[in-house]
């Protein structure tokens, strides 16, 4: 066992650098390097036993243990070049001119040697090519022909007319034969044992990555028929292989990525490059699931990375792709919630820009004009002002001081909004009587401005549950931001009506109107109309921002309508019989959606802004 593990060492350093990394190909290249080198080293080792005991060779002899220098000149050229099929061929030819060489100096077709022609083909059938096969068959048949043309003709020496020597030598010829032919019978045995040895380690690895990769590996045609998918499909999909098969596979893909999943695996076909695509594929829903409850269709999103596929012949006529599939929903689910982020970020600094922008003309206007009259009634001596001076002074840093008042009392009622602080305590009150009572407060301001503040209430409105003081504060913001939108001479409308269990409370003006842009965004903290810096009515952008939050704390919703020069129309629909939710005293509950406005459209209290 030591010196053949020895031996098996010594051919194993002398193999090609191809043969070293594949075991098939490393066991073949032995099989043809071991039994010649052996054989080769033996008979020269040999050789000077047969000087002693023979004496002086004949010219034959010499030419015979010469020839098998060429068994090692083949395993050289297989060692230095890798080509198996071409040491095969050499190989063949030696044999055929070693037999040849004997048989035409011993008889012809007549020859003990003769017989050695058939295992020129059989040594072929090693090389496990039909090429290399059918070359050495020729070969061997060509010889054959040539030896009888050459007897036929009579121009060979006469072989050895001893009856007895001759069939001597011919049983040698058989059995030397023979015994070549047992060995490399065995050698193809033991090739074949080691193929299948291989074949099942391959297909044991396989199994270990396909029963234990969460990625899927598929083998497409170019138009994206799937000949195989491996069995981790089916956890992904939740569904069988052999549904995905064909056309299966892209049937589940979304409409909409289904052109950019052909183009990848079209692409990585014919261009011979790898290629990357996203898309969304149709997952079964395990029966009696949570989503499957709410009759919705889930897609989960997957990576696909194909290649082109190395053909294993090169008479293939169609061009197919490899691909690898990987579940990358958890990422594009991550991938949105940072785009959610970073939409409310830029919103958020937009919301700090326009409160800056407000507050530097709402808070200097009223401070400089506080400050200035302080500073007259303070120096009244000097400047002489008598008392109805003072008093109109007075009454100016009175109602600068009002004003400033109402503006953080507007800021500080947003913040409690937006963090859920803001209480509400419903109540019946007769919704009728509050809308008077807010229209008579502004009609003097619409009579000053030239506005015609008409309201409509029915004498039949039912009592409603609600917070009159909310309710109180939604009609003044919206009827004086209609009459400080409104040109001279236009007309101001508040009506109300009921609609099944809803009161709908409507505030209409024939005043400037809001751009369709703009529109957009009405009832966004801060926000105003127009550009900033070309503002020609005072405010703080918070009345639209706070009627929105009041009316999504009472469960109703408010739909914005306005076209440009035209005028605006804010319908509020608030339920008749409000019940304010529970509240944990131990914790604190937002009452308001987040500033998101894909994430506002999913909560239970909606705000509806449509032009």
């Amino acid at each position: 066992m030591t010196v053949l593990t020895i031996i098996r060492d010594c051919i194993d350093a002398l193999l090609h650098p191809s043969a070293r990394y594949d075991a098939l190909t490393r066991a073949r290249h032995r099989a043809f390097m071991a039994p010649r080198l052996l054989g080769s080293l033996a008979a020269l080792a040999a050789f000077p036993v047969y000087l002693a005991m023979r004496g002086a060779p004949t010219a034959l002899e010499v030419a015979a243990f010469a020839w098998l220098i060429a068994p090692i000149l083949l395993s050289w050229f297989l060692s230095r070049t890798g080509r198996y099929e071409g040491a095969h061929v050499l190989s063949s030819l030696a044999l055929a001119g070693l037999v040849m060489t004997v048989a035409i100096t011993t008889g012809g077709i007549e020859s003990f040697a003769a017989i050695w022609l058939v295992v020129v083909p059989l040594e072929a059938a090693l090389s496990a090519s039909r090429r290399v096969v059918a070359f050495a068959s020729a070969l061997a048949l060509a010889c054959m022909a040539l030896l009888i043309v050459l007897g036929y003709l009579d121009v060979l020496p006469a072989g050895d007319a001893n009856a007895v020597s001759r069939g001597i030598f011919m049983g040698f010829g058989v059995a030397s034969a023979t015994l070549y032919a047992a060995g490399l019978a065995f050698s193809a045995e033991s090739l074949a044992r080691t193929s299948v040895s291989l074949l099942y380690v391959e297909e044991d690895r396989y199994r270990l990555l396909a029963r234990n990769m969460s990625d899927v590996i598929s083998r497409h045609r170019r138009n994206g028929a799937v000949q195989f998918i491996s069995p981790a499909v089916e956890a992904m999909l939740g569904t069988q292989v052999t549904r995905l098969l064909g056309h299966g596979l892209f049937d589940r893909v979304h409409v909409a990525d289904r052109p950019a999943y052909l183009t990848a695996i079209s692409d990585a076909a014919c261009g011979g490059e790898a290629r990357s695509v996203e898309f969304r594929l149709r997952r079964d829903l395990p029966r009696g699931g949570e989503r499957a409850y709410h009759g919705r269709v889930d897609f989960i999103w997957v990576e696909m990375r194909c290649r082109p596929l190395e053909q294993a012949t090169p008479t293939a006529t169609e061009a197919e792709v490899v691909a690898v599939m990987r579940d990358v929903t958890d990422r594009k689910i991550q991938e949105q919630a940072l785009g959610v982020a970073r939409a409310a970020a830029e919103q958020a600094d937009a919301s700090k820009t326009r409160f800056l922008a407000t507050m530097s003309h709402e808070l200097r206007t009223p401070l400089n004009a506080i400050i200035g009259f302080s500073e007259m009634i303070v120096q009244e001596e000097a400047l002489m002002l008598d008392a109805a001076r003072r008093k109109e002074y007075a009454q100016l840093i009175n109602d600068s001081g009002q004003h400033l008042l109402s503006v953080v009392n507007g800021i500080l009622d947003m913040s409690k909004m937006e963090t859920g602080n803001f209480e509400i305590s419903p109540e019946p009150f007769a919704p009728r009587a509050a809308l008077i009572h807010c229209c008579n407060l502004l009609a003097l301001k619409a009579r000053e401005s030239g506005i015609d503040l008409v309201t409509r209430a029915p004498q039949d409105l039912p009592v409603m549950n609600g917070d009159p003081r909310a309710f109180k504060q939604i009609v003044l913001n919206l009827v004086s931001n209609a009459i400080k939108f409104t040109e001279r001479g236009g007309t101001v409308t508040a009506s109300a009506a009921v609609e099944g269990s809803r009161l709908l409370l409507r505030v209409t003006d024939t005043g400037v109107g809001i751009a369709a842009d703009d529109l957009k965004r009405v009832g966004d903290p801060f926000f105003q109309a127009g550009k900033t810096y070309q503002r020609r009515h005072e405010g703080t952008g918070l009345g639209l921002s706070i009627v929105k939050s009041l009316v999504a704390l009472h469960a109703g919703e408010m739909t914005v309508q306005s076209r440009v020069d035209e005028g605006t129309a804010v319908t509020v629909a608030l339920p008749l019989a409000f019940t304010a939710p529970e509240r944990e005293p131990s914790s604190n509950i937002a009452t308001l959606a987040p500033a998101s406005r894909s994430a506002t459209h999913d909560q239970a209290y909606q705000v509806k802004k449509s032009a």
